[in-house]
């Protein structure tokens, strides 16, 4: 018998919405749960992962939406594939979503974000969590920016809209989405709502899709 694929949980949205504690959250709510858990990022923390984040704010447009394609690609064959046909339930912090709004805030066309990720592999389940921009903007005073594009005063409006325009691209692309917003509740009450709509889930997928709709090579 095959062992089961494990899930793959990906977590996006605008800076300062929660993801990072909402991910930790997750993760200890999930263990409980009975899975195991393999927690990543992205940027990944390969060598090209960390040149990329480093880079972010001196590489621009199609340029730096081609090295987070590529570290997504090598991520995908050196870490995440290899937890999910362990049966390892993969949490990642940024992926496919934030693509489809920080590059686009960038100025890449949308078409050229989905080809050039025509052959990842997508998630189980993608979370998007979203508050509305005065609170995004809020936050980030007090947190201070961590990329060139927090800097911009109509950065949280944009990239709530664009959340929203992700989310219709991920349906349609067969991924089932759930969105958050995470004005007036906390990260563990957000986890627990993410395990809940995990755990309803028909099953994780012995054959991935990529976004172009075909299957991808095991």
């Amino acid at each position: 018998m095959n062992q089961q694929r494990g899930y793959f949980v990906t977590l996006d949205g605008p800076g300062g919405v929660g993801k990072s504690t909402t991910l930790t959250a997750l993760a200890e709510d999930l263990r409980e749960r009975g899975h195991r858990i393999h927690t990543t990022t992205e940027p990944s923390t390969s060598p090209l992962g960390q040149f990329t984040r480093t880079q972010a704010d001196h590489i621009h447009g199609h340029a730096l939406a081609c090295l987070v394609a590529a570290d997504r690609y090598h991520h995908i064959r050196t870490e995440i594939q290899p937890h999910l046909d362990a049966g390892d339930t993969v949490l990642c912090d940024r992926y496919l979503g934030s693509t489809l709004v920080v590059q686009r805030l960038d100025g890449v066309p949308e078409p050229f974000l989905l080809a050039l990720n025509a052959d990842i592999v997508l998630p189980d389940l993608a979370v998007l969590l979203t508050t509305d921009p005065a609170t995004i903007a809020r936050r980030l005073a007090a947190r201070g920016a961590h990329h060139r594009f927090e800097h911009d005063p109509d950065a949280p409006g944009r990239e709530v809209k664009l959340y929203a325009r992700a989310e219709q691209i991920l349906t349609s692309l067969g991924v089932r989405v759930l969105t958050v917003d995470t004005s007036n509740t906390t990260p563990s009450k957000v986890a627990s709502r993410i395990a809940t709509a995990l755990s309803t889930h028909p099953g994780s997928v012995t054959s991935r899709t990529r976004p172009d709709g075909h299957e991808a090579a095991p």
